[in-house]
């Protein structure tokens, strides 16, 4: 999805960086996603997230902190939400991960505009992060931290400064619907706190399982399903945004502005990725050039041998069609005119489910290949080019 580098006025006057994530079409809806403790909205939670939830039709803005200081970063979120209603629209979804998630859980009733919040690995008390410190007792202004095998140094002040929130009173008067996301493997914030934040909010809530995800959610797959499950989950509580994407006469394919070979098509008023898999470079995002050739050509045929037997009253019940594409030396192709180098071979296997006899089946294998697109493939193709 296209992402945009934005710079967002802090309320303290410290400048906020930021990236908007948007959907290829007019957005559904608006979200604002807030990153972990040491992370950054670059980290792969904040990133994949953000760029998934794209995906499902809802722009996502993702900032750095100004600080680390917990009532700062909910400043930070505020002057996020000021800049989404200023510029595009108020976020509609709140989402934070780690200490980020127990950062929207104390600002989203500060957020009017907010019709659903979520958690990903969030502690039930921001003050659980103190637990992490390598020697409390240290002398030191500067305490250490150690994180998934990471170290860093914190600010005593910073303690200080979660030791005064209350996050039992800011769930339990949350009064938006909660889903909270959190992994039974996580060694850094244990289960139990998403048990804890659950038990401490007002319905409706719910909990979905990360199972294989570890705290940081650094596998894109991981992400992905959160983000999926949130997009569905919040689609019954988001007002719509967008208006019905504007038809593009034919088919427009662009770049999509992130990763090597991903790209935007539009058809008409659908909206969909295109990409290459990780084997060749590319993010796997979408379907491949020759994937979707071979899925014009299979939706051909199924329409096609459909089409002929509801004009004869056949029972078809149903039309499946299995494609691969090869390159394979001419020599091995007993049915082709070239003898020599290599040729594009597709091979098409139909399924027809339904009461039919022999004589039918035969004649609907005969018809797909009388499909348009197939004809197409088979006729001289000139393509033209040119310069917008």
């Amino acid at each position: 999805m296209p992402t945009a580098a934005i710079r967002i006025p802090g309320r303290d006057g410290r400048e906020l960086t930021a990236r908007l994530d948007t959907p290829a079409a007019a957005p559904r809806a608006h979200a604002l996603f807030a990153h972990c403790f040491t992370c950054s909205k670059d980290s792969k939670a904040a990133a994949y997230v953000s760029q998934a939830l794209a995906g499902h039709g809802i722009a996502t803005l993702r900032f750095d902190f100004s600080s680390l200081e917990f009532t700062s970063n909910l400043e930070d979120l505020l002057a996020a939400a000021d800049w989404l209603r200023e510029h595009r629209a108020a976020p509609q979804i709140l989402a934070g991960h780690s200490l980020g998630g127990a950062a929207v859980l104390a600002i989203a009733a500060r957020i009017p505009e907010a019709r659903a919040v979520a958690t990903l690995g969030a502690p039930f008390d921001p003050a659980h992060v103190a637990h992490l410190v390598k020697d409390p007792r240290a002398a030191d202004d500067a305490l250490e931290v150690s994180i998934a095998g990471r170290q860093f140094r914190v600010d005593k002040g910073f303690f200080a400064d979660l030791a005064g929130q209350k996050p039992a009173e800011a769930i339990a008067q949350l009064r938006k619907p909660l889903l909270v996301f959190h992994s039974p493997r996580d060694a850094v914030v244990d289960i139990e706190n998403a048990s804890r934040i659950f038990l401490a909010a007002k319905h409706p809530k719910s909990f979905v399982s990360l199972d294989r995800a570890d705290h940081l959610l650094t596998q894109r797959e991981d992400a992905a399903y959160a983000a999926g499950v949130l997009a569905a989950w919040a689609a019954r509580y988001l007002d719509a945004e967008a208006e019905p994407a504007e038809a593009v006469p034919g088919v427009r394919v662009a770049e999509a502005g992130e990763g090597r070979f991903a790209q935007l098509v539009s058809v008409g008023r659908h909206r969909f990725r295109a990409d290459e898999p990780a084997s060749v470079g590319g993010d796997d995002s979408g379907p491949g050039p020759y994937d979707l050739l071979l899925a014009g050509l299979g939706a051909c045929t199924s329409m096609t041998v459909r089409m002929y037997a509801a004009r004869k009253g056949w029972p078809l019940e149903r039309v499946s069609v299995d494609l691969k594409h090869d390159k394979v030396h001419a020599a091995d192709c007993a049915e082709c005119e070239a003898r020599e180098g290599r040729i594009d071979r597709i091979e098409r296997v139909l399924t027809l489910e339904g009461n039919l006899d022999d004589a039918q089946r035969a004649k609907l294998l005969e018809i797909a290949d009388k499909c348009p697109v197939h004809r197409t493939l088979h006729s001289p193709v000139r393509v033209r080019t040119t310069l917008a």
